[in-house]
């Protein structure tokens, strides 16, 4: 991009974000005398957005629960994303079979601590459903649902409070408690008018295979920041604009179909930079034997994060 003109999409991102903030100034001003409308018309507010922005092929529904093979049932998620082979007739039964779910969020108007905590608890709930899928570092790495937890905005607003600070702290925090496994992290946060937070994954592996010393080496994750206001970020920056993005790119790797967009937006830089905060795992107890003996034949193929290799080495 040249420096005297941004990509129109920035312009779209920006409008997106302008809409939103003008919606939680309607809700809120209702909201203490009827909290249970001002929950649905922000839960509204997600759901027409992703319908505006995800292929025509996706169906986004509202307040409902996701259903495995055994028949447990997740806790009530705000707004689904299913895909397009889900069954017509069982779109509005608000059970909602879990093969056919590609995505699940839940909404708030303002965010809280608590909020973060218990999305992170409902994550672990969600992709517990979903068998454990083995052969690649990116199939055992990943659930083949995304959770993400959207709000307008948060409640940390006093005039030295540290609101990204604290989100990031409530992520760490809550990962460490719940999480026990890298798949079943909390995939994305996104604050409309602060930041977005999403989950990296960094495939690492032993540094001397024929050492038999696996633990001398970690598979990492990120809960990545991208946020405005620093000195490597883009200037027409939105968190909306990397809720697109990272969106977008997480479907694609379960959609081929998805991909040419996805590498668009990469491309354009939506996301600008971000930095988070890592967890470390041991290789050998997250991967299956297949995958980690295969470390020490082959590796990731590519150090790249912009490709589609099930055996790179960043997924985000």
């Amino acid at each position: 991009m040249s420096e005297d003109k941004t990509h129109d999409l920035y312009d779209f991102m920006r409008q997106l974000t302008n809409e939103m903030a003008e919606e939680y100034n309607r809700i809120q001003k209702r909201a203490a005398d009827d909290p249970g409308t001002a929950g649905d018309q922000g839960e509204e507010n997600w759901a027409e957005l992703l319908r505006n922005w995800l292929p025509r092929t996706y169906k986004v529904v509202t307040k409902g629960r996701i259903i495995g093979v055994d028949g447990r049932t997740s806790p009530q998620v705000d707004v689904l994303v299913l895909k397009d082979v889900y069954p017509k007739k069982l779109h509005n039964k608000k059970l909602y079979l879990a093969a056919g779910v590609a995505a699940a969020f839940e909404c708030k108007t303002t965010l809280t601590a608590a909020h973060i905590a218990e999305a992170m608890e409902t994550s672990v709930k969600i992709k517990d459903l979903y068998p454990n899928r083995e052969g690649t570092p990116y199939k055992e790495l990943h659930a083949p649902i995304i959770y993400g937890l959207l709000a307008h905005s948060h409640s940390w607003k006093g005039e030295n409070s540290t609101p990204e600070d604290n989100i990031q702290r409530t992520l760490i925090v809550s990962d460490f408690c719940h999480v026990s496994h890298p798949r079943q992290g909390l995939d994305l946060l996104c604050v409309s008018d602060l930041s977005t937070w999403t989950l990296i994954k960094v495939v690492l592996f032993p540094r001397d295979f024929n050492s038999n010393l696996p633990q001398d080496a970690d598979m990492t994750t990120y809960y990545t920041k991208w946020a405005a206001g620093n000195d490597i970020q883009v200037e027409d920056f939105t968190s909306i604009g990397v809720l697109i993005s990272y969106l977008s790119r997480r479907l694609a790797w379960e959609n081929s179909a998805l991909r040419d967009l996805a590498d668009y937006y990469r491309d354009i830089k939506i996301t600008g930079d971000g930095s988070g905060i890592s967890r470390n795992w041991q290789p050998n107890v997250i991967y299956s034997p297949e995958v980690f003996s295969n470390f020490g034949i082959r590796g990731p193929l590519t150090g790249e994060a912009n490709t589609w290799n099930e055996w790179c080495s960043i997924f985000w």
